[in-house]
């Protein structure tokens, strides 16, 4: 089989399941909304169950619901019947996912959520079958084939039922206004967390920071930026930063200068300096020094008094 038959085969798997996804989107409608609303409407939570590939594929419907702002979990069909319906309140909404509608182990799960009276939501291909005829809604989630060459092993149709979870998870997020901020809350381990949820002076260099005065002679600012590692000296006045002076401005003055070493401060530093609220969020630290196109950010307190720097490789992960 040569490399271009290779290709073909694969483009044609991608085109299957594009197809499949925009004939599921043609089909969204007054079922999709009433869906929406059930969620909406309950102070339950959703409980996701499929078995096998809809299985694997509820486990990740289950976790994105549950990361963008409705509370989800997902419960194994035969650890259901054996003692896990317990976790299931009356007040929960079922989201059931099989693409026939007739898997055995979420059928037998029919008559104890019919007993409690669960709001159940299907994710299935067959809206005649007996979880369809026993569901509040119905989200058809229908292929005209699999992109398998033998149309049996299932892609097109997983990938509509995670789509359309995905389609219900991020459509009940932004109705409720799920923020950035929100979403950080439930990922603090990540860089999206980090920056959203961690302030300046959490990560900022304190101590003994890089700092002259406007009159300080050349030579001791090159010592101050030297020896303080950061690649920049701030110059302060009353202890309010008023320029800066960095590892570039030494080098352009001893261009511009015939004997550099004559010059103080103020005749060296960039005046104005980038400034920050030490209270602020180190994302919004990183949003000015990328704006600007500077590596480091000078952070003060609330009386504009230096209290910090925080450099560009401290807010990035």
């Amino acid at each position: 089989m040569n490399k271009n038959h290779t290709i073909s085969i694969a483009q044609r798997v991608i085109r299957d399941q594009i197809d499949a996804l925009e004939r599921m989107s043609s089909l969204l409608g007054d079922s999709f909304l009433h869906a929406i609303e059930i969620i909406e409407g309950t102070n339950g939570r959703v409980v996701v169950v499929g078995m096998g590939k809809s299985g694997i594929i509820g486990r990740k419907i289950a976790a994105t619901m549950a990361s963008t702002g409705t509370t989800a979990f997902f419960v194994h069909p035969g650890e259901a019947f054996h003692g896990d319906l317990g976790m299931i309140k009356p007040i929960d909404i079922l989201l059931m996912i099989s693409n026939s509608g007739e898997t055995e182990e979420l059928i037998r799960l029919l008559p104890f959520l019919q007993y409690q009276k669960n709001k159940i939501i299907s994710l299935t291909g067959n809206i005649n079958s007996t979880l369809a005829r026993n569901s509040h809604v119905i989200l058809n989630i229908s292929v005209e084939k699999e992109a398998c060459q033998n149309n049996l092993a299932p892609t097109c149709s997983t990938t509509a039922t995670l789509v359309m979870g995905d389609a219900l998870s991020i459509t009940l997020s932004s109705r409720r206004g799920f923020e950035s901020e929100d979403f950080a809350r439930f990922h603090p381990g990540g860089r999206l967390g980090r920056s959203l949820l961690t302030l300046v002076k959490d990560i900022m260099h304190t101590g003994s920071l890089p700092k002259c005065k406007i009159d300080t002679p050349f030579h001791e600012v090159v010592n101050t930026i030297t020896y303080g590692r950061l690649g920049l000296c701030i110059v302060i006045d009353n202890n309010e930063p008023i320029g800066i002076i960095t590892d570039g401005d030494i080098r352009r003055s001893f261009l511009k200068n015939s004997n550099p070493l004559q010059l103080i401060a103020s005749e060296v530093m960039s005046n104005n300096p980038k400034t920050i609220n030490e209270n602020y969020r180190i994302c919004e630290a990183e949003k000015i020094m990328l704006k600007n196109g500077i590596n480091a950010l000078i952070a003060v307190n609330q009386d504009g008094k230096l209290s910090g720097i925080i450099q560009l490789k401290d807010s990035i992960i």
